[in-house]
């Protein structure tokens, strides 16, 4: 054998050696980064800008020892992209909240991103979570979970002083905006409120309200201490009624419908001489969406059932 031929054999069994070795690599990779996968989900496909947008990390675990999590606040990050401009990150969110999850088990912690990313204008997002494992010295990031953020239809806007507190009565009152806003989504309307600066430079909070019917026109008033008060039709003979304050935060919410004992009387928003406002008219129904939440004996029992899934379609598992 010549020197040239040993060489070129010696040269393709390194070459065979090394496609074996990477070959073995290939088929190990997928193994090993499946035995821990995260996955990024959101209740909704599209969100109103600044409106709360919690996403859901899923976190499933084989491998075959139980993961403590949570302990670090650099377990879990997430980055925000958007396809027209850089989406600017204002803080951490607060993610530290120790826990185990054992071995063939899946756990899922949710966050609102809103507060934490620049989410302020209407675009398609991407949104990635990143699950740091210390005790495996690995890191496992998600792929893209999409979201749609929309601006809304503007239905009403009023802009509103905010009382003086006492003392100050020779003070300019600072100047905010209520602004009801509607969407669109799986054929389905929605009633949203913002509160905001009287420029719509700061929003203190985005929220729904709840459905609103296509012809349903909401009523609304402005009260001596600055609440807002909503009402508007959510059903065929329901409607829904709240009361909202300046800084965004939900006093009230209540169901209303038609009383038949006054001849199909329609309940609507009234103010009375001292002005007061509430709901005239109709009668109350005690709902479990009211706000406060009312004892559980005032609340009438769930609808009955459904019948349990046929074998060929099984019902989907509960997380963690």
């Amino acid at each position: 054998m010549s020197l040239a031929t040993a060489n070129r054999r010696g040269k393709l069994g390194a070459v065979r050696l090394w496609s074996t070795i990477v070959g073995g690599l290939f088929l190990v990779a997928p193994r090993l980064l499946g035995q821990i996968t995260a996955e990024v989900h959101f209740d909704e496909e599209q969100y109103l800008a600044h409106e709360s947008m919690i996403a859901a990390v899923k976190i499933v675990n084989f491998s075959g020892q139980t993961l403590k999590l949570g302990a670090e606040q650099d377990w879990l990050r997430f980055a925000v992209e958007s396809d027209n401009y850089y989406v600017a990150k204002r803080g951490d969110p607060p993610v530290v909240e120790p826990f185990d999850l054992p071995s063939a088990a899946k756990g899922t912690r949710r966050v609102d991103l809103a507060p934490y990313f620049d989410l302020g204008r209407p675009g398609h997002y991407r949104v990635t979570a990143t699950v740091r494992i210390a005790q495996l010295g690995q890191e496992i990031t998600s792929l893209p979970a999409k979201v749609n953020i929309i601006s809304g239809t503007k239905l009403w806007e009023l802009e509103f002083g905010l009382p003086l507190p006492p003392g100050n009565g020779e003070a300019a009152p600072e100047v905010r905006k209520y602004a009801l806003l509607q969407t669109m989504s799986q054929k389905r309307m929605r009633l949203y409120v913002r509160v905001s600066d009287r420029y719509d430079a700061r929003v203190y909070r985005v929220f729904p309200l709840g459905l609103l019917l296509s012809f349903s026109r909401p009523e609304t008033q402005v009260d001596r201490q600055a609440l807002l008060h909503v009402f508007f039709q959510t059903g065929a003979r329901e409607f829904t009624y709240c009361v909202i304050n300046p800084d965004g935060e939900l006093l009230k919410r209540q169901t209303h419908s038609y009383n038949d004992a006054q001849t199909g009387a329609r309940p609507r928003l009234h103010a009375d001489k001292d002005g007061k406002i509430g709901v005239a008219g109709g009668m109350r129904v005690v709902s479990s969406t009211d706000w406060p939440k009312p004892p559980d004996s005032e609340v009438p029992p769930p609808a009955p059932a459904s019948p349990p899934p046929s074998p060929d379609k099984p019902e989907a598992g509960k997380e963690n």
